[in-house]
């Protein structure tokens, strides 16, 4: 089970909402298991199929984590005009195993949907996601 601020949740559906069309991303830190601090990333893609968190934006999320002994806890990003669940090319691209992996859902602009996954191995399991 994930559990995330009803905060660091809405921030994520922001912005989704503030990128599209294109897909956004991002990292949400942890310390021992709980979520400290969201970052907003850049997607290189600019892209409303694809995501890859801008070079620069991932070495200061890294070095800030490193420096505060943070993990990432979820690697986030949207699906504009799809369901919450991992691509085919999500599912390739998942180099962090230890990571959530959090998917925002703007199918339904009205109705976002944020569900969380760990992949290992090309295998997705579904966690579920609780506002704390």
């Amino acid at each position: 089970m994930l559990s995330l601020p009803r905060s660091f949740i809405d921030e994520m559906i922001a912005h989704a909402r503030e990128d599209a069309p294109n897909e956004c991303c991002g990292i949400v830190a942890g310390e021992d298991g709980q979520a400290v601090k969201v970052f907003r990333a850049k997607n290189a893609e600019t892209s409303p199929y694809r995501y890859s968190v801008e070079a620069k934006d991932l070495f200061r999320i890294y070095r800030e984590c490193d420096e505060k002994r943070w993990s990432f806890l979820v690697i986030y990003h949207s699906h504009t005009a799809s369901e919450a669940y991992p691509s085919p090319t999500d599912i390739r691209l998942a180099f962090w195993p230890e990571a959530y992996y959090a998917l925002v859902s703007l199918e339904r602009p009205d109705e976002p949907v944020v569900r969380a996954f760990r992949i290992l191995d090309g295998e997705v399991s579904e966690e579920e996601v609780r506002p704390v």
